[in-house]
């Protein structure tokens, strides 16, 4: 990072990702705050030498670049302090603490990344339910003992839904839910050992029932509780958690809905009984083919299996132990929204790569897959992106809200923009090789230049890709991508036209001429 890079994240002014703090001689004690807050949520720059007036209203005149004082010795002091016991873990590499100088002003930048949710929380001091802090606009605050009790959860491998809800026995199962679901499981998996168990046995093995023989106790898993529990055994037990479906797709001002489930006495609302209901109602409207394998119809599109592997998504990665928290379903004319209360345990580049799945409730999920609902362990996501992707709409969105401790699921039926005027913007850039990236980059080593050369080619086939979608396919962190998208331009190789959010790239044509010498 270069004085002017730093510049451009100061006069943002401070954001969820950046906490620009004075200090003169000596590192700030609130530095490991931040520390704490940035890790525990979504990454971020802490900037060391730069005071607000928060008088001041213009960036220019808000943040003072006053620098700090024995630049090297201070970076010395918080290595020490971050490897010692002031925090519980440092997660930080050597590239991500450096002093950037200019005119003899020197400034500390500390990058923080998002800590793995094995690590987490990372805390102050030794205890976790005062030392623990998150980041939003604001600045940092204390994380909620609810806050701290998820991240902790968070760290089993195991997943959430295995404990034993305790004086929970088959009793609180509703006898029409579960008779429903091995029926389906009967069709679909004949001939299958499980199926000629007891209730009991055959919930056993779905992770629905477990025995601690350590502990002594036996019962209802968390897992078979919400899957097949009868609505009065589960709201005395998670009256924190609500389901809720609602159809807007013909809203007026006097109509909020067309349609919508919820619970209102008139079934047993467990989270089987929620899919089964919600599942058709979704689908209904969407186109069916007729075709057919041998004498059966298949009346189903890969769309309609991504919309239910929305739903099966909400369902598996949701905290139903939060204090609060509601699964939330909503169809519109042209989209479908899938809530759910919990963060994200994987960053969002790892979930939109595919292949890696910690789901917090691996039992449900085994469970929806063993009847039919749901892909196999990592897959989910990206079935949904293949699947819009083909269907050519707009890349589906996760949103997490770190402060209402919720992820969304955003998948719009929308068209992407005509690739036609997208190509028509690059004026046929052609020849582009990392040879001629090397003549403009010559301190560049052979990897990365292989990464820039990366980088031009997405941006000539695709000038609307956003920094995100470039970071998530190298998969490197954001402050990787931000140095060679600098770079870049700087070497007038690439430049950006327009805003930010629907701006395009444009690759120097002059850059990947044939001729060397038209290279200046």
């Amino acid at each position: 990072m270069d004085i002017q890079e730093l510049k451009q994240l100061i006069y943002q002014g401070e954001k969820v990702d950046i906490e620009c703090k004075k200090a003169d001689s000596s590192v700030p004690k609130s530095v490991y705050e931040s520390y704490s807050a940035f890790a525990n949520t979504n990454g971020g720059y802490i900037i060391l030498g730069v005071e607000e007036d928060k008088t001041k209203k213009v960036p220019e005149e808000r943040f003072i670049l006053q620098g700090i004082e024995n630049p090297d010795k201070q970076k010395e002091d918080f290595w020490n302090t971050i490897n010692g016991s002031k925090v519980n873990v440092n997660i930080l590499k050597d590239e991500d603490v450096f002093v950037v100088v200019e005119n003899g002003t020197s400034f500390l930048v500390i990058y923080v990344p998002r800590a793995d949710f094995n690590m987490r929380p990372v805390y102050v001091g030794e205890n976790p339910y005062k030392g623990t802090y998150k980041r939003n606009n604001e600045g940092d605050y204390h994380a909620t003992g609810h806050e701290v009790r998820g991240m902790i959860r968070d760290q089993s491998p195991e997943g959430n839904d295995n404990i034993i809800i305790e004086y929970y026995t088959m009793d609180d199962i509703d006898q029409e839910t579960f008779r429903k679901y091995r029926q389906i499981f009967e069709i679909r998996n004949d001939g299958h050992v499980w199926n000629s168990l007891d209730d009991k046995a055959f919930l056993e093995k779905l992770g629905g029932y477990r025995k601690d023989r350590k502990a002594g106790v036996e019962g209802l898993t968390l897992a078979g509780l919400m899957m097949f529990g009868t609505g009065q055994a589960i709201r005395e037990k998670f009256d924190n958690v609500f389901m809720d479906y609602r159809n807007e797709s013909e809203i007026t001002i006097d109509i909020r809905w067309n349609d919508r489930i919820t619970y209102d006495g008139t079934w047993e609302n467990n989270l089987f009984n929620f899919f089964t209901k919600v599942t058709p109602k979704l689908t209904e409207d969407l186109k069916k083919p007729f075709k057919l394998e041998g004498i059966q119809r298949i009346d189903e599109t890969p769309v309609h299996k991504a919309v239910r592997e929305g739903l099966v998504n909400m369902i598996i990665h949701a905290d139903y132990l939060m204090d609060a928290g509601v699964l939330k379903v909503i169809k519109k004319k042209d989209s479908f929204e899938f809530t759910n209360p919990g963060i994200l345990k994987l960053p969002l580049e790892d979930i939109y790569r595919g292949g890696n799945s910690k789901s917090r409730n691996p039992h449900m999920q085994t469970m929806l897959r063993m009847v039919g609902f749901g892909d196999n362990a990592g897959s989910g996501f990206p079935t949904i992106l293949n699947t819009w992707k083909n269907e050519g709409w707009v890349k589906p969105e996760l949103i997490e809200d770190t402060n209402l401790n919720q992820v969304t699921l955003v998948m719009k039926m929308e068209e992407r923009e005509n690739e036609n005027v997208i190509e028509n913007v690059i004026e046929n850039v052609i020849d582009i090789s990392e040879e001629q990236i090397k003549r403009r980059l010559p301190e560049y080593s052979r990897k990365k230049v292989a990464k820039a050369y990366e980088i031009v080619r997405m941006i000539s086939e695709n000038p609307k890709i956003s920094i995100d979608e470039l970071r998530i396919a190298l998969d490197v962190t954001d402050r990787t991508i931000a140095r060679y998208i600098s770079e870049l331009k700087n070497k007038g190789i690439i430049q950006r036209e327009g805003p930010d959010n629907g701006g395009v790239w444009k690759v120097s044509l002059f850059v990947f001429s044939s001729d060397s010498n038209n290279c200046s």
